[in-house]
């Protein structure tokens, strides 16, 4: 699960800007502010066929400041990504 969801930060991160870019998902904000230090990011790849799928989770960052329920504050009512 991305560490991000429960970040301080999620709302203005550069960096989970990026992984929204990459699930296809709306963002938080267009104009994300706040640059992330070392963010490590794992990526899963799956294959379903010919289908390749990309699943990418930030799972460190030396910003991070933990605020549960920060992205599901933010989406109410909405999953909250996994």
């Amino acid at each position: 699960m991305c560490i991000c969801v429960n970040c301080q930060y999620v709302d203005r991160c550069t960096t989970y800007y990026a992984v929204e870019e990459q699930h296809q998902q709306p963002h938080l904000t267009e104009t994300p502010d706040f640059e992330a230090t070392e963010p490590t990011i794992n990526v899963n790849i799956r294959h379903q066929g010919e289908i390749i799928e990309l699943e990418w989770d930030v799972v460190g960052c030396l910003s991070f400041k933990e605020e549960k329920g920060k992205w599901a504050r933010l989406r109410p009512g909405e999953l909250v990504p996994t």
